[in-house]
């Protein structure tokens, strides 16, 4: 078990997610139920997963919820092109997210490298 509080990884994604939250509050809403439940769900499974999986017994379960976290990462960023594109998140908070979330995504690579599952 890993103690999953620890992990620069796991602050770094609570920090987006309290980022990525303040910038929902500004979308329009009528994206109540579509882009702002969809952001909101997919920086929440980031750092969730990594707690989750840190949980578990083995390498093996861990390396999967980081590859969870991984993926909804990448959802993450896919949603934050499309509110940039239609001009509901600003540029600078577009780059500002789009920076993290590279970081973050390399260093979960790294810890599932680390793992050596």
């Amino acid at each position: 078990m890993h103690r999953y509080k620890e992990l620069k990884v796991w602050q770094k994604a609570i920090d987006l997610a309290v980022e990525v939250y303040k910038i929902t509050e500004n979308l329009p809403p009528q994206e109540r139920f579509g882009l702002i439940s969809q952001m909101n769900k997919c920086v929440i499974s980031i750092p969730s997963n990594i707690a989750e999986g840190a949980g578990r017994n083995t390498n093996k379960d861990f390396d999967h919820f980081l590859g969870i976290s991984l993926g909804s990462s990448f959802e993450l960023d896919t949603q934050m092109v499309i509110s940039n594109r239609l001009g509901y998140v600003s540029i600078d908070d577009f780059e500002k997210i789009e920076t993290e979330l590279e970081h973050i995504q390399n260093m979960i690579v790294r810890l599932k490298q680390s793992l050596n599952v």
